[in-house]
């Protein structure tokens, strides 16, 4: 069930963002798969952001989105690091992908890669979050747009 809180009438600004941090230097096919996996961990981790399911004309349904846009940005590993300290420090929730995470291939063994490291050693390629609109643009500093 959809927290209209959380989610904007159809003209209203929200009061929240979601936001994609990737590293500088992914792979065009990176880009694409750590976005997804991410969008994915805000979904799970936040599920009243979750809209309504679709319905087109002829009455097909099709599986509900994130209710909210997701805005991608871009920066070096420092800046991903610096990112996701200050996500964790306002207590905001955040979806991380690390470079080992390329190699493996499932989901256990992803989480095993994060939990060998400690949070200032994760070799970050991207995180995702959700919060306050001002918080996350706090969060962003130092990120420029994604190419």
């Amino acid at each position: 069930m959809t927290d209209t809180a959380l989610l904007p009438a159809s003209s209203d600004r929200p009061a929240t963002k979601i936001a994609v941090v990737l590293r500088d230097d992914l792979l065009g096919w990176q880009v694409a798969n750590v976005t997804a996996f991410l969008a994915a961990g805000v979904a799970a981790g936040v599920p009243e952001l979750i809209g309504e399911p679709y319905t087109d004309a002829d009455g097909t349904a099709y599986l509900p989105t994130l209710g909210l846009p997701e805005l991608v940005r871009a920066g070096d590993a420092t800046t991903l690091a610096t990112c996701r300290a200050r996500a964790v420090g306002r207590g905001l929730p955040v979806a991380v992908f690390t470079s080992a995470m390329f190699g493996t291939g499932n989901d256990h063994d992803d989480r095993a890669e994060v939990a060998a490291a400690r949070a200032e050693e994760l070799d970050l390629v991207g995180l995702a979050l959700h919060g306050p609109r001002n918080a996350v643009d706090t969060i962003l500093k130092g990120t420029t747009a994604h190419p």
